[in-house]
């Protein structure tokens, strides 16, 4: 074998490479199982469909002038003085107009009716949402480095496990519990990202049987690549057995529980609750699970009305227990509210017998 074959087939190796790691790749988001996700698929391709429009025909032109008026091309018409043509510039100047035109007009319609905020008001298409279906709530919690899906009407809750009936809209309201994350099963929806002290929702329905794979699209950490779950799109009769199976296999998630759930940890098993404790997400969402915090919302409630004055002083959160369970607790001095400056005490002289603690 020559050294210049050899070479030759050197140089396949990279693409042998490149096609051995897309092997392991598969084509959920061009072939979805979800109604929203199959508009956006359908989004996708015409958007791209348009571009290429204008993007092929640019690059096919350059390729033919760099031929026709090569420098060894002696026979080709070559006009230095050449400078304008009304032709040319319509063309050039009319037909990626129309396009921007087209993908705006594409982009307005889709981005409100893929609201991930906006109720269904189709299961599919030539389907329309029947009056009498009522939509499945789901509860997500992003915890380090899990997933916690709460079922409010069904009074369980699942880790690492989604579950849904098939044609029957779902309704999302998603969180987190410490940092920033991405709720994202391609199959279904686009993503959503998860943020503590807030709440964000998502739409969407599941048209056909299957598991599908869902994780975080938001690095957050390092047992971010292993924080994914399993989603099983299920019939309604299916789905009515899980629920029963669920609750039979008893165990609950109280407060104290969800706060060692909460705890980092990596690759957990798929566990299920039978019982969830009361108003659980509520409190997680305005990080108040501890009884000895005051919920966010109550302390925008108070802001709203102008605040507590001296006496909100005193309402100092406890956040000692959080430092702990999040593995933060040192052994630093603590500070101390010393003194309140007041209209009748402007000078700020110490007026507090018993310190309380910041």
């Amino acid at each position: 074998m020559s050294s210049s074959t050899f070479s030759r087939r050197l140089l396949l190796l990279p693409l042998l490479a490149l096609v051995a790691l897309l092997g392991g790749c598969n084509g959920v988001v061009m072939s979805p199982s979800g109604d929203i996700a199959v508009q956006q698929r359908d989004l996708i391709v015409i958007s791209t469909v348009l571009m290429l429009i204008i993007i092929i025909p640019v690059i096919i032109l350059t390729l033919v002038f760099a031929w026709r008026y090569r420098a060894s091309n002696t026979n080709a018409a070559y006009d230095p003085e050449w400078h304008h043509s009304t032709v040319v510039e319509l063309v050039v100047w009319s037909a990626p107009l129309l396009i921007i035109i087209a993908l705006g007009a594409i982009t307005w319609v889709t981005t409100h009716r893929l609201d991930p905020y906006r109720p269904l008001d189709r299961i599919a298409e030539g389907h329309e949402l029947p009056t009498n279906v009522k939509p499945l709530t789901v509860e997500v919690v992003a915890l380090d480095w899990k997933w916690l899906f709460i079922y409010p009407e069904e009074g369980l809750a699942t880790v690492n496990e989604l579950v849904a009936p098939v044609n029957r809209p779902i309704t999302f309201k998603i969180t987190s519990s410490t940092m920033m994350n991405s709720f994202f099963i391609p199959a279904l929806a686009g993503q959503v990202y998860a943020m503590p002290g807030m709440e964000t929702k998502l739409h969407a329905v599941i048209n056909k049987a299957g598991v599908y794979e869902g994780f975080s699209a938001n690095y957050s950490g390092a047992g971010f690549s292993n924080m994914r779950f399993k989603f099983y799109g299920m019939t309604n009769a299916d789905f009515d057995n899980w629920v029963q199976q669920t609750r039979d296999g008893g165990g609950e998630l109280t407060r104290p529980v969800y706060l060692k759930l909460e705890q980092p940890s990596e690759k957990d098993p798929v566990r299920r609750y039978a019982k969830v404790a009361p108003d659980l997400y509520d409190a997680i969402v305005n990080r108040c699970v501890e009884a000895n915090r005051m919920c966010i919302k109550d302390m925008m409630a108070i802001d709203e009305k102008g605040g507590l004055g001296t006496s909100g002083t005193y309402n100092v959160a406890n956040n000692g227990s959080t430092r702990v369970r999040l593995g933060l607790a040192d052994t630093s001095a603590r500070n101390y509210v010393g003194a309140v400056c007041t209209p009748a005490n402007p000078t700020g002289a110490a007026v507090l017998d018993d310190r309380v603690p910041l």
